[in-house]
């Protein structure tokens, strides 16, 4: 049975905002794929690392090849690059439940992604960094990317992307001058580096040459585009369905391995509560701004100093969804990088059911009133 269809209110940009997170990066596949058969439409990918890898598929893609080119991508990247997938089933994860075993089972797998790499996303290098001479990727990394650069060209169309059918935002660092850059295709040509370059966390990824300048993860300094969407001009009135792929809340740790894991999810959650709380202020500086403005005579408007502050002035409104993947009892600090195949599917899966359990509270769609200029809405705290 096919899902109802939702029609939104009339924004004027809707917006999936994907923050970095590794082999957790298929929790947004998982909400993509309700947006989709929901009818929505989002007119804006922003990405970074992982979330940058699926905004390109997205924006790479037309709507009706998307979920399939998701599919591809992820059952790929979860294989092993070197030796046969050893892949557990549905009913021997049952078995196994959410318990001690399950959790070696993840443990297992992510020893394969450290020493074997990837399929079409990374392998060892051979020699080891630091038999190589210093200089280079191959003495300041431990890992290959060539081979996610081929599947980017397999799997994404990036005369689509610089089409500018939807818009496309992918955040990297300046590794010289540690400052943050976005690559928008709106003012520039984007190619598969540009990707890249937003997910080459380091040591493990080598870092990305665009124009002479060498590029690390975004998630180093912001782990989530959100701000660039909330505040680019020009502003536009906004939906924003962001997607956090760690939990700023979690529990004490209680041994070493929970303190890295905790440590993980502190420092890459970004405080998306602490953008939209400074933006819905901003913001409302901007309404009262306005508001002033559109008091003074009309002897008075066309004067410079008012033309500047009218720059500075706005009435659009921003609706921010929050969606938080939260973490299953049995993983650990390695999540981010325990590839497979069974917990992707599950947290393509958990992803599928929380945005459809977030759209059936319509009431969160609906374009801020009331004086409000950014609203945000969270259906886990709503049911907390």
């Amino acid at each position: 049975m096919n899902a109802p269809k939702i029609e939104l209110p009339p924004y004027e940009t809707v917006a999936l905002v994907l923050q970095g997170g590794g082999a957790l990066g298929s929790y947004q596949a998982g909400v993509y794929q309700g947006l989709h058969e929901a009818g929505i439409a989002p007119n804006w990918f922003a990405g970074i690392s992982i979330g940058a890898l699926n905004a390109a598929i997205l924006g790479g893609n037309p709507p009706e090849k998307r979920l399939e080119r998701l599919t591809e991508f992820w059952e790929t990247i979860c294989q092993s690059a070197l030796l046969p997938a050893f892949t557990l089933g549905s009913e021997v994860a049952s078995l196994l439940g959410d318990g001690d075993m399950r959790t070696l089972a993840g443990a297992w797998s992510s020893m394969r992604a450290i020493l074997e790499g990837q399929r079409g996303f990374f392998v060892p290098r051979v020699p080891p960094p630091f038999l190589n001479w210093p200089g280079g990727p191959e003495a300041t990394s431990y890992y290959d990317t060539k081979p996610l650069k081929e599947t980017l060209e397999r799997l994404v169309d990036f005369d689509r992307i610089n089409a500018r059918i939807e818009r496309v935002s992918v955040g990297a660092v300046d590794i010289e001058t540690g400052n943050f850059e976005y690559f928008d295709n709106a003012n520039r040509k984007l190619g598969p580096e540009h990707f890249m370059a937003s997910g080459a966390l380091p040591p493990g990824f080598p870092a990305i040459e665009i124009d002479g300048r060498h590029y690390w993860d975004g998630g180093l300094v912001s782990n989530t585009p959100l701000m660039e969407v909330l505040s680019r001009p020009p502003r536009r009135d906004t939906l924003a369905f962001q997607v956090d792929l760690w939990s700023s809340k979690g529990p004490l740790p209680k041994n070493l391995l929970d303190v890295d894991e905790r440590r993980k999810d502190i420092v890459y959650s970004s405080r998306t509560r602490l953008v939209t709380d400074v933006a819905g202020y901003t913001q409302h500086l901007r309404h009262a701004l306005k508001k002033a403005l559109d008091r003074i005579p009309a002897d008075q408007q066309n004067d410079p100093e008012v033309a500047k502050l009218r720059e500075l002035s706005c009435s659009k409104v921003y609706n921010t969804v929050q969606l938080i993947y939260r973490d299953k009892q049995y993983e650990t600090h390695s999540k981010d990088y325990e590839f497979s195949i069974l917990n992707m599917r599950e947290h393509w899966r958990q992803g599928l059911d929380d945005i459809k359990n977030t759209l059936t509270h319509p009431e969160f769609l609906a374009r801020p009133t009331g004086g409000h200029a950014v609203v945000t809405h969270d259906v886990h705290r709503v049911e907390e």
